[in-house]
């Protein structure tokens, strides 16, 4: 890896400054990948962030992201941004460490013996059931979201405002079922509440619209958009979008187990917007390619990916809830490594094409 690092920082001295845009994908624990990505990408001095788009663990990611290059966009916010991440994550592996399921235990009341139960059991497979069971609305004025606290706590808190990299944050309407999109000074800690809020774990969160005064409630934001790539079409901002992708696209091995393919249908569910939103950006090229929109006030976006389906195939979609010791330091190491590999093959690339073939992706998809 070291070796890696020594190879993209010689490509980047010689690199002139060049905009990105950035997609986060959400997936819960598993957000740590993204983590190291960030890390690593902040390392680089020529690479600038204009605007960043984030749905769950993506909203979280991107709001300390976001928070730390307010406060300069030199080395001092870069030095921010990787203090908020680092805290974030920090707390996020303490509440891994059995702290979720004692907060379970607490809202509900339990024999010793069914306490000595959960602990000889898998953390991961009691909260799971446990959600089937009991609905977040039980807890009554025991219930706290324990992503507030972490969010207001972070060393430099402040991402709902209108310096540095513009932060998309995406929530999906548990009344209308539609994406809603938070920036500027409504993406708030409200705001990332809703987007990484799991229905089956956290209480639905309330936002009032400020137009109408309407409020309404909030789910996960990996429902209707994960993340939402639209907003960053605008023509202020670069052409490049490189996406943070944490949930696999692909997996050859049927499923067969009930967990197995429990894990396949939620891959499926979030990954389905962003393929849609993929379809419709390859479609727009496949346009461009065929000099049919050269009059027009089109975008002709470029695609950037950075994801490590080996390793993600390998994790359950459990793990997204509790990992496994040690898993979130592993998982920030193998986003730095896939970083660092994206820089050295394609940092020439960016500002100038695509690094990811749509074509190839979407090839096959459609019946002949």
């Amino acid at each position: 890896m070291l070796q890696l690092q020594h190879e993209a920082k010689g490509t980047a001295m010689a690199m002139k400054d060049k905009q990105i845009n950035l997609a986060l994908q959400g997936g819960g624990a598993h957000g740590a990948y993204t983590w190291g990505v960030l890390d690593r990408l902040l390392d680089e001095h020529w690479l600038h962030i204009s605007a960043i788009t984030g749905a769950s663990a993506g909203a979280l990611n991107g709001a300390a992201l976001k928070a730390g290059l307010a406060v300069n966009p030199g080395v001092s916010g870069r030095r921010a941004a990787r203090e908020n991440l680092d805290a974030l994550w920090s707390e996020v592996g303490a509440m891994s460490d059995n702290r979720m399921v004692r907060w379970m235990q607490s809202l509900m009341p339990m024999t010793k013996g069914l306490q000595r139960w959960t602990e000889m059991v898998s953390p991961a497979a009691w909260l799971d059931n446990l959600t089937r069971l009991i609905s977040p609305y039980d807890y009554g004025p025991f219930y706290v979201n324990p992503l507030g606290p972490l969010l207001r706590e972070l060393p430099y808190p402040h991402f709902a405002t209108t310096e540095g990299p513009e932060l998309f944050v995406s929530a999906t309407n548990v009344r209308t079922g539609a994406i809603r999109v938070f920036t500027g000074e409504q993406a708030s800690v409200d705001a990332v509440l809703a987007s990484a809020c799991l229905p089956t774990l956290f209480q639905a969160i309330e936002i009032a619209d400020p137009v109408t005064g309407q409020v309404d409630a909030y789910w996960d934001g990996g429902f209707a958009g994960n993340p939402a790539l639209y907003p960053l079409y605008k023509a202020r901002f670069p052409r490049d979008i490189v996406i943070v992708a944490i949930n696999p696209l692909v997996r050859c091995a049927l499923p067969r187990t009930p967990v197995e393919i429990s894990d396949r249908v939620n891959e499926i569910s979030f990954n389905a917007s962003l393929l849609s939103q993929l379809r419709a950006i390859n479609f727009v090229k496949e346009l461009f390619a065929e000099n049919r929109l050269t009059d027009k006030a089109m975008k002709n976006v470029l695609v950037h990916m950075i994801i490590d389906d080996a390793l993600m195939t390998d994790l359950t979609a459990r793990s997204k809830l509790m990992p496994r010791p040690g898993m979130l330091d592993r998982m920030k190491a193998a986003g730095q490594a896939a970083a660092d590999a994206f820089l050295t093959e394609h940092a020439d690339k960016l500002n100038e094409t695509d690094s990811f073939d749509l074509s190839q992706l979407f090839a096959g998809m459609i019946a002949r």
